[in-house]
């Protein structure tokens, strides 16, 4: 799966790029059919809970599955994003196989 890494109002670390492209190789292996992905890592003003936004749009046949997070940690809210995009990928299996 091809994956683009956007960051938006900062730039980040080989660290955070490894981190995303991990969670994201584990990702593919549940959506099989997926075409490309697009995460998008940005910065928001709201510091009571957490400025760090991570936004994950997967490209499956027909439409695009999208998830949005904000935590404290990039990491923490990648985590969350997929968790999401998990859930969404199961009721995608469910949809396509009736």
């Amino acid at each position: 799966m091809n994956v683009q890494i956007q960051s938006v109002k900062f730039d980040a670390d080989i660290r955070l790029i490894e981190f995303v492209n991990a969670k994201m190789a584990k990702l593919d292996r549940i959506a099989e059919r997926a075409t490309g992905a697009e995460v998008i890592l940005r910065l928001d003003k709201d510091h009571e809970k957490g400025n760090k936004i991570a936004t994950i749009t997967l490209h499956m046949p027909g439409e695009d599955l999208v998830a949005c997070h904000q935590s404290k940690a990039f990491e923490e809210s990648v985590d969350e994003a997929i968790d999401a995009l998990k859930r969404q990928i199961d009721k995608f299996k469910a949809k396509t196989e009736k």
